[in-house]
């Protein structure tokens, strides 16, 4: 009986070994030359801020993520669906359609809603945030020149 899980350990503690094997290797191999743009903080394109106290954080990436999930699960729905049609006969045609409008009408809010809408994120941002933002990114230009020796 337990011969049965023995290729299972086996492969187990393989794939332990290659994990741990290509951990050190990557600690010992690669070039450790830190400068101030490679240690500095990438979030999608968004400069990375601080924001002031009293601000709360922008979550809009994460409700578009959200919203992309949620409609992209519900797509996966059809494909089962698809490949038994002929066995739902005239039921499952009807079902499908009232599943699929519910979606289109869920679609249909979040786009009216402005929930889709990328331009309208710094619209609803306080004063001092956009001034935040607004010193960071001329801090980053005068930065540029100086490491560039332009003036």
């Amino acid at each position: 009986m337990l011969g049965d899980y023995l290729p299972i350990v086996i492969l187990l503690g393989i794939s332990t070994l290659f994990v741990a094997a290509s951990l050190a290797a990557s600690t010992l191999i690669a070039p450790k030359h830190p400068t101030p743009s490679k240690l500095d903080a990438y979030e999608c394109g968004i400069e990375p801020i601080r924001l002031p106290r009293n601000e709360r954080y922008a979550v809009k990436f994460y409700v578009i993520a959200m919203l992309f999930i949620i409609f992209d699960i519900e797509t996966i729905f059809l494909f089962p669906w698809a490949v038994s049609f002929r066995q739902f006969g005239l039921f499952g045609l009807i079902e499908m359609g009232v599943f699929i409008l519910l979606v289109f009408v869920a679609y249909a809010y979040v786009w009216r809603s402005g929930g889709l809408d990328w331009e309208e994120q710094d619209r609803g941002l306080r004063p001092a945030l956009r001034a935040a933002r607004l010193a960071a990114a001329t801090q980053r230009a005068a930065a540029k020149e100086v490491s560039t020796g332009a003036r």
